[in-house]
């Protein structure tokens, strides 16, 4: 019984640190005809520069894991850019005074919050036909994201991201 306990604890744990994601798609192309891709010419992703290292090489292996090759007359761009917001996480204390007589009762009371709000990614994946010029594919991840992580944690991060928001492409129609 403590197992399951710990098991359904670990799984909760889980499931609130792994990346969330939307996907949409042009339902009129073909997904099968592309094979080549290539960054986006003016690719800023408004991360940091090693961040921003640390993303493309994500993306750059997990393109080549669902088949595509680099090239310089890619069939399709690749753009990512990114938002960090934060998000009120954070536990509350709370106080309170009341007061009362007969049948009439009184009372104040207020929060304050205990620890640091939670810093989140919102990564977005545009898949842009190159001859076109056209966006065929979108992913919108978003993402938990520790701004003092250290560096190898920082790259299990992207490359998490990255697979979460490639695992729905090519869509399913």
């Amino acid at each position: 019984m403590r197992l399951l306990k710990y098991s359904f604890f670990l799984l909760f744990l889980a499931a609130c640190n792994t990346p969330q994601a939307v996907y949409d798609y042009d339902q009129q192309v073909n997904f099968s005809n592309y094979s080549t891709y290539a960054l986006f010419p003016e690719f800023q992703s408004g991360l940091s520069q090693l961040d921003e290292s640390r993303l493309i090489q994500s993306l750059n292996n997990k393109m080549q894991a669902k088949g595509f090759s680099k090239a310089d007359d890619a069939g399709i761009y690749v753009n990512v850019y990114t938002e960090r917001f934060e998000q009120d996480n954070r536990s509350r204390v709370g106080v309170g005074i009341g007061g009362g007589g007969g049948n009439v009762g009184v009372g104040v009371s207020g929060g304050i919050p205990v620890g640091q709000m939670d810093t989140y990614l919102k990564l977005t994946f545009d898949f842009i036909d190159v001859e076109k010029d056209a966006l065929v594919w979108q992913a919108v991840v978003e993402s938990p994201f520790n701004i003092n992580a250290a560096p190898e944690q920082r790259q299990e991060r992207f490359d998490k991201i990255v697979e979460k928001a490639l695992a729905g492409y090519p869509p399913k129609k």
